[in-house]
């Protein structure tokens, strides 16, 4: 880097500060390129937006901000935790904080030092466990950072803490024992276990791989007839437990008195994004292992940007998945030959005998969305969609659109003279649009749980009709949480390390892959625009 100084502007939500790059971070043109970009991260001008900056090297993890740092061997990623320097940024791993809702509420979008990260180590560890799709540098938003300009939302995922990486939980009917509310937590990597219990089988995968998750036992039995998982996108927690005990939720009501909830949840995956957690609960591996590491990441094998979680590759996703991997689809086909397996309007469909997307394959050419879109009803028309968000945000309407679809494709499967088939997972995208548009706890957020649970109960309608309720086995979770950033904390830390001359791409807007060749231009909704 020249001798001259060169600035770039932070908005921390306080004021606007400059780091004159030139005094503070001195970057040789033969120096270690992974050093020089930690310490722009870490400086404390960009510690109002970056939360924690986490790489790997030599057999350790180690987790940093303008703070402190700390490190874990990547062998026992459980710890213990050594502290390197100042306040170790990974102290507090409880997976019960902000819980129950008062407690999030008192406290929206903490800062680090009053922040939690469960499974700070082993969630991190999962992410860089790729050898060739993993990032160099993972850098966390803090929870209120707002980048508007990135993709960004008033409701936001994605980071370590407990708020944007808890998914509800719950278990009802058939197998399942009623126990209320638990005061305890689960991870996503579980879903898929607990879910093959229920089905009679087992996601020990091909050739015995072992897997991350684990079923959990203590909670449900197998012989279910039918077993259903519903996966809310996006939903928070806190606020789809309290909307079903004061009656805003009443088909999540029916479910919990026939079964039992989780108050801390499903800890998502690392990131606490869409796809790598849609197939984390569909495969019972992290990120590191199933291999979509983020909505969209970088290829050095291949030398490919990949964008796995957009409308024009959803219906393609599976090709992403390493080798060894196997869906719980394909698990149920492998212990119970013959019986029928449904997967609607979710992307991790390998094995299943019905598909959503697999008939988006088929149509068009294949070319994602396009081959769907003349399918999809009208939002305007849905009885079960609320007309003030489907006429004020488009992004509602389309999200009504797919769900109303969804709901169309489930009463095919379960209505009339049809079998059922033996499991069902059924992806829900309206309530992670809710969430994006107006943040968690906002009227636009709970209005897309209202709407999502009118059509879950039209559909527990339609099993007390055929007579199917006392057969069938209920899971509802989603792939992340949902927190509130505050418009006021902006700034962007792409702006500081190109001012340090760094080579770099950042993928997903967090994922920093050094010295790699530069991106071209991608969405920016969620899959993010692209950084170099």
């Amino acid at each position: 880097m020249p001798s001259s100084q060169r600035t770039f502007p932070v908005q921390t939500g306080a004021h606007d500060t400059a780091l004159t790059a030139g005094n503070q971070v001195r970057v040789r043109a033969d120096g270690d390129n992974l050093s020089a970009a930690v310490a722009v991260l870490t400086h404390p001008d960009l510690a109002g937006i970056v939360d924690v900056v986490a790489w790997v090297r030599d057999g350790w993890l180690t987790v940093a901000n303008a703070g402190g740092a700390s490190r874990v061997a990547l062998a026992a990623p459980t710890g213990p935790w050594q502290v390197l320097r100042g306040h170790d940024p990974v102290a507090v791993q409880d997976p019960m904080h902000g819980v129950p809702m008062d407690a999030a509420l008192d406290d929206p979008s903490p800062p680090n030092s009053r922040n939690s990260y469960p499974l700070a180590g082993v969630r991190l560890a999962s992410a860089f466990a790729d050898p060739h799709r993993s990032p160099d540098i993972v850098v966390v938003h803090s929870a209120a950072h707002h980048w508007p300009e990135r993709g960004g939302h008033l409701g936001e995922h994605g980071s370590l803490d407990a708020g944007q990486s808890r998914a509800p939980l719950l278990l009802s009917g058939a197998g399942i024992r009623q126990r209320g509310l638990l005061h305890r937590f689960a991870r996503t990597v579980d879903i898929a276990p607990t879910l093959a219990l229920l089905a009679g089988a087992s996601m020990t995968g091909p050739q015995g791989a072992e897997i991350d998750g684990r079923p959990l036992a203590d909670l449900c039995e197998p012989g279910a007839r039918h077993v259903v998982g519903l996966l809310w996108d996006g939903a928070n927690c806190n606020d789809l437990l309290n909307m079903a005990g004061t009656g805003e939720l009443p088909a999540v009501a029916r479910l919990l008195a026939r079964g039992c909830a989780l108050a801390g949840g499903a800890i998502a995956e690392f990131p606490s994004v869409t796809l790598t957690n849609h197939t984390s609960a569909l495969t019972a591996v992290g990120p590191g292992r199933h291999g979509i590491l983020n909505n969209v990441y970088f290829d050095r094998e291949t030398g490919r940007r990949i964008i796995a979680n957009d409308s024009s590759t959803w219906h393609v996703a599976c090709d992403q998945l390493r080798d060894g991997v196997w869906t719980i689809f394909e698990a149920i086909a492998a212990a119970r030959p013959g019986v029928s397996t449904a997967c609607v309007n979710e992307p991790v469909d390998r094995g299943a005998t019905y598909s959503t997307f697999a008939l988006v394959r088929s149509m068009n050419g294949g070319d994602g969305a396009s081959g769907l879109g003349e399918h999809l009803p009208s939002a305007q028309d849905d009885p079960y969609a609320t007309a003030r968000w489907v006429e004020a945000d488009p992004d509602y309407a389309w999200s009504t659109q797919v769900d109303a679809l969804g709901l169309t494709q489930v009463e095919q499967l379960w209505g009339g003279d049809a079998q059922p088939p033996a499991f069902m997972w059924w992806n829900t995208t309206l309530t992670d649009t809710g969430h994006h548009g107006g943040g968690p706890y906002s009227p636009q957020a709970r209005a897309s749980m209202i709407d999502a649970d009118r059509r879950l109960e039209a559909f527990l309608d339609l099993l007390d009709a055929r007579g199917l309720t006392d057969d069938t086995a209920i899971l509802l979770t989603a792939d992340h949480g949902s927190e509130g950033a505050d418009p006021a904390c902006t700034g962007d830390w792409d702006d500081a390390l190109r001012a340090a001359g760094i080579p770099f791409r950042d993928e997903a807007y967090g994922f920093i892959y050094l010295d790699a060749p530069s991106a071209a231009p991608g969405p920016a909704r969620e899959t993010t625009n692209d950084h170099q």
